[in-house]
């Protein structure tokens, strides 16, 4: 395992908004960000191969738009607000695929927890996992935003352009909803 020194994100930026030194930033930023990342999107989206195939989009929409970043918020929150997007977009084409109506709960989404051979969960888990995946979709984000990344709502906020004091109540109801699932 190598050891790599922890990365300043001001100097991380300002060598990805250098052409000289932006390929090599790059590699540091997909070092450092990646996995977070894909762990977002996982909550999201469920499926492993999935997750796979939007982290890699979401890296090369972040190469694309470099140019567009202007330091407004954290290059962490940049990335997960790209993540969310990508995540969100995926999930309204799989309705299409699927001909689901927007109205309707994302229990397709249960069906990639039951079949997911990288799941490693024991059934208190997956039971979990599936109360999540009934929530309305917003709630569903915040809910794992907040439950598993223990996210700030400022930052949630940022990614999400929504209100804290929204979000706050999403998350209010989504954990009544789970939690009455659970007992049910």
């Amino acid at each position: 395992m190598t050891y790599t020194a922890p990365i300043d994100e001001k100097e991380l930026v300002r060598q990805l908004q250098d052409k000289a030194t932006a390929p090599n930033a790059f590699d540091a930023l997909i070092r450092k960000y990646s996995q977070p990342v894909y762990w977002q999107i996982r909550k999201m989206v469920v499926n492993h191969d999935d997750a796979n195939d939007l982290v890699q989009n979401v890296f090369i929409k972040a190469w694309n738009n470099l140019h567009n970043f202007r330091g407004d918020a954290k290059l962490s929150t940049w990335l997960f607000k790209i993540a969310v997007n990508e995540s969100i977009n995926f999930i309204n084409k799989e309705r299409q695929r699927l001909q689901i109506s927007e109205d309707a709960d994302d229990s397709f989404l249960l069906n990639n927890i039951e079949a997911d051979e990288y799941f490693d969960g024991d059934e208190i888990q997956k039971e979990l996992q599936k109360a999540i995946a009934k929530l309305p979709e917003k709630q569903r984000i915040v809910f794992n935003m907040r439950y598993y990344d223990e996210m700030k709502y400022e930052e949630m906020s940022d990614i999400l352009g929504t209100s804290v004091g929204a979000l706050k109540a999403s998350y209010h109801h989504a954990v009544k909803k789970v939690t009455e699932m659970l007992l049910s």
